[in-house]
């Protein structure tokens, strides 16, 4: 599925997603984001808001991209992680450009986070504690 991103979607514009969405989540809702890890809970009643108010993904990707570029920033400056651009192999794996690593090298893709939260599943928070400890 392709969305209407404002910025190449390469790991240099992770921390800009991540402010835009800082940003529309103040001034639409009035939530502070404030990068730390308990902030990620807010993030998550944000995206079930989204859901609840019945928003067809098609319409909100760019939103859920920017939720994720959210996710890999809190990694990047709590978890010890960095962006990194995705390879052929690693882009075909988790179905974005790019994500976040591990000093070892060990693939994190918090973009595809925030969609399968917005679908249901495990929340960002619980993400990072599993990728970060």
């Amino acid at each position: 599925m392709k969305f209407n991103l404002k910025y190449p979607p390469i790991a240099e514009n992770g921390p800009r997603f991540a402010s835009d969405i800082v940003v529309a989540a103040r001034d639409i809702s009035g939530v502070e984001l404030d990068y730390t890890v308990q902030s990620l809970v807010a993030a998550d009643e944000l995206i079930d808001s989204i859901r609840s108010e019945g928003a067809p993904i098609e319409a909100i990707g760019g939103t859920l991209f920017g939720f994720g570029a959210y996710l890999g920033q809190v990694m990047v400056g709590h978890g010890g992680m960095r962006w990194v651009n995705f390879d052929a192999e690693a882009r075909g794996k988790f179905g974005h450009a790019f994500g976040v690593a591990e000093s070892d090298g060990a693939l994190w893709n918090p973009l595809a986070k925030a969609f399968d939260r917005f679908a249901g599943a495990d929340s960002l928070h619980h993400f990072y504690r599993v990728a970060c400890g």
